[in-house]
């Protein structure tokens, strides 16, 4: 039976929750034009009005509505936490905009390897991605990612997750879930893992992440539920027996691996998966997948220090996924996200 109260409810909870990250993306804005230290990239491709990206949004959050009417999986939470918590953490975050702008400015990414834990990772890893104070290193960029991303997308970070329940609720289909295993490759902050647990109570649910201070962010997050694995390592380098999964995630990950950790982390997600085992990728937009909005990508890695990003919006991913046993399943392009779905041979 259709939930259409769910349905409405869910529409209408992240239409506000859309009203606020647009408040404070306007707002972050109007500072870093206010501070200066930011010059406009001129991109040379198209780029889409802010009306139709609003209205790509708004397919965004209905499709996620009907997905909850249709019983796919459970309402998004109000990820934001306690109010206060919250306004703390949109006070830090303006208060590490201007020295982020200011990296940007002088070309620094730098300030992660001063960490303590640079020395551990590998070099591709201990830089300040989206110049974040730290990288992914430090506790306060743990603290303040999700705001800077949901603020960046104008509160859509959480909903192009969610389009990654999809795949999963049509796998599940007919399972037992307690017979079932997910590895979250690159699971940061825990964001998507808490959505799993509440749609999969039973599930075994494995997280691994290269950051500790993400880690132990995402145990804060899952606290009240059954909790996951959560492993410390490297993607190209997953602690896990052969075939040992049912299901991989991958979200957001593989435009922030150079060229060749890209394939080893592809390899490495394959040899995880069990035959028949599905594969769920979520990560950006690549050139052509929306032509008239190829100038966002090109201009992404000119705002943002993003090391890779260049080489992921033109690497032949079906071709990278097809030398690992990976077979095509389908494909979407959920507002500024790509959803590539794959099941191993």
């Amino acid at each position: 039976m259709a939930n259409n109260l769910g349905m409405a409810a869910q529409l209408a909870g992240q239409s506000l929750r859309f009203g606020w990250y647009f408040a404070l993306n306007r707002l972050v804005e109007w500072r870093t034009d206010r501070l200066g230290l930011a010059r406009r990239y001129q991109a040379r491709r198209p780029v889409p009005s802010l009306q139709e990206l609003l209205a790509d949004q708004a397919q965004l959050l209905m499709s996620d509505a009907l997905a909850v009417r249709d019983g796919l999986y459970p309402p998004m939470e109000e990820e934001a936490g306690a109010p206060l918590s919250h306004l703390f953490r949109i006070r830090r975050m303006l208060a590490d905009l201007p020295g982020a702008l200011q990296r940007r400015a002088a070309a620094d990414a730098s300030t992660a390897k001063a960490e303590a834990t640079a020395a551990s990772v590998p070099e591709y890893y201990a830089q300040d991605f989206h110049f974040q104070t730290g990288g992914y290193l430090s506790e306060g960029s743990a603290r303040l990612y999700d705001i800077q991303v949901e603020t960046l997308f104008m509160g859509a970070a959480g909903p192009m997750r969610r389009t990654a329940l999809r795949p999963i609720a049509e796998f599940m289909a007919g399972r037992d879930q307690r017979r079932v295993t997910l590895v979250d490759v690159a699971c940061g902050t825990g964001r998507f893992l808490r959505q799993l647990r509440l749609a999969y109570p039973a599930m075994t649910l494995k997280g691994l992440d290269l950051s500790r201070t993400y880690l132990e962010e995402a145990r804060r997050h899952l606290e009240g539920l059954r909790a996951p694995e959560l492993i410390e390592a490297a993607a190209e380098k997953m602690p896990l027996p052969d075939a040992s999964a049912d299901i991989v995630t991958a979200i957001f990950l593989f435009h922030e691996l150079p060229p060749e950790v890209r394939r080893q982390v592809t390899a490495e997600i394959a040899r995880v998966l069990k035959p028949g085992g599905l594969f769920v990728f979520l990560d950006s937009l690549q050139m052509g997948d929306k032509p008239g909005w190829d100038g966002l990508l090109e201009a992404f890695p000119h705002r943002f220090h993003e090391p890779y990003f260049r080489s992921y919006a033109i690497d032949d991913l079906e071709a990278m996924f097809a030398a690992a046993g990976l077979a095509p399943d389908s494909m979407s392009t959920p507002y500024l996200a790509k959803l590539l779905v794959r099941r191993k041979h």
